[in-house]
Parts: C-alpha cells; sequence; structure tokens
C-alpha cells in the first residue's frame, strides 16, 4: 500500500513539473514574442528608408546589426595609402556643435529621434542643398537618393569615389539629418565637433556593399544660422565624391 501511495505521488509530482514547465515555456514565448513586436513596431517607426518596412527587412537589418560600430562618434583609423593627404574641411574653421547629441536609432533606416528639425527648417535645407545642386551645372544633379530609394539626393555626375551611382548626400523629410560621404579626415573633423556619427555599418571592406566607409549622419540643425555650417560639410561630400570640377562649380 505504502509503495502504491509513493508511485501516486511520485507521479503527481511530474505532473506538477511538467505544467509548471509548461507555464514557464508559454510565459517566455509569449514574452519574447511581446519584445520582438514592440522592437518591430520602434523599427517601423524609423519611417521609409532604403529596407522596406516588412518582417524580412527587419531581419536584414537586426542580422547587420550584429556587425554595427561599438562606438559611432571615434573616427576611423586613416589609411596609410591615402591618395589625399588634406581633407576640405579646416578643423578650426568648423565651430562646435552647440547642443548636446541626439539620440539616433536605426541602420536601415538610420535616423534621429531626438532634436528633430521641424517642417519648416527641413525645406529651407532641402531648399539649400537644391541650389548647390543648381549652382553646380554639369558637375552637380538633384534626384531621388540612390540610398534611401526616396528622398532629396545631391549627385556627382563623374563621381571619384565610388557611392550609390555618385550620391554626394540626401536629407531626410522625417528629422531633418542628411547622410553623406566624407574625406576620411573630413569625417574626423566632423565627429570631433559634435556635427555627426558614422553609419553603424561604416566600417569598409565587405560593408561597402551597403554603405561607403566614409558614411556619415550630420544632425538637423536647430537654427536657421547652423543650415550654413551643414552646407560646409555637404561641399566636402562634393569635393571628395566628385573631385575638384564639382567645387570650381560651386
Amino acid at each position: 500500500m505504502s509503495i502504491m501511495l509513493a508511485v501516486q505521488h511520485a507521479s503527481n509530482s511530474t505532473s506538477a513539473l511538467c505544467i509548471l514547465g509548461a507555464i514557464l515555456i508559454t510565459a517566455t514565448i509569449i514574452q519574447v514574442s511581446l519584445c520582438l513586436r514592440r522592437d518591430f513596431l520602434a523599427f517601423k517607426a524609423l519611417g521609409p528608408g532604403g529596407t522596406p518596412s516588412t518582417v524580412p527587412g527587419y531581419i536584414r537589418v537586426k542580422l547587420l546589426g550584429l556587425f554595427a560600430l561599438r562606438n559611432p562618434y571615434e573616427p576611423a583609423p586613416i589609411p596609410e595609402d591615402l591618395k589625399f593627404k588634406k581633407g576640405y574641411l579646416c578643423s578650426d574653421a568648423l565651430p562646435q556643435r552647440p547642443h548636446a547629441r541626439p539620440e539616433t536609432r536605426g541602420i536601415a533606416p538610420h535616423r534621429q529621434i531626438t532634436q528633430r528639425a521641424d517642417q519648416d527648417m527641413f525645406v529651407a535645407l532641402k531648399r539649400a542643398i537644391e541650389d548647390l545642386g543648381a549652382k553646380g551645372g554639369d558637375h552637380l544633379t538633384i534626384g531621388t537618393s540612390c540610398f534611401e530609394k526616396k528622398g532629396t539626393g545631391l549627385f556627382s555626375t563623374s563621381p571619384t569615389k565610388r557611392t550609390c551611382r555618385g550620391e554626394i548626400c540626401h536629407v531626410h523629410s522625417s528629422d531633418g539629418s542628411l547622410h553623406l560621404t566624407l574625406h576620411p579626415l573630413d569625417a574626423r573633423t566632423v565627429l570631433e565637433a559634435g556635427w555627426g556619427e558614422r553609419h553603424p555599418i561604416s566600417r569598409g571592406g565587405v560593408f561597402e556593399r551597403f554603405v561607403p566607409k566614409g558614411f556619415l549622419m550630420v544632425y538637423a540643425p536647430q537654427k536657421y544660422s547652423e543650415i550654413a555650417v551643414v552646407l560646409e560639410i555637404v561641399k566636402a561630400a562634393a569635393w571628395y565624391v566628385g573631385g575638384e570640377g564639382s567645387m570650381q562649380a560651386i
């Protein structure tokens, strides 16, 4: 009799453990599902960009995130075989940005979450870039961003550096920030002055199939006077991507 009771007790204990295990597994699955859903919605909230706002697009971005830069504010090493030993920008001519760095998120899209430009500021910046393109004559042109597949982009018609169809920069309507490609020394100047940060996967090598090594985000201007500073950085990108001809035109 005692043996039967012991067997029954063991069976009941096993059943209880199985039920508890099933509850824990179910709770874990629900918790993970909720976290994934929140993360996916945050990805979609960044708006349209170079990656479709779909589940496959989300998975692609999460995989790329495994290789993201740990510190996007740290300049990349200067290559020893750099052809042009000087950049376009003078470190003492670019003022220190008078704001704390904004919060940014994402890879594709890569966006500014705080300190976003309002619509009037964005329009003023966009027009300034379009004016720059108009002054460029045969050397520069305005079109739809090749990287973003939407939005305004500035292009070199005869690029000397490989980017997406000669794209120099593009501006984001959602936050007023820009992405552009800079000479390594100019990139360092911009980073040290606090005007931008490196794109999360601008590592070079195999990642250049996605973005160039010198690919930076330039933060949205907070005052109209800051548009002039941003334009100087855009000119530096035009010089680097399009060569001397682009700068002589503007």
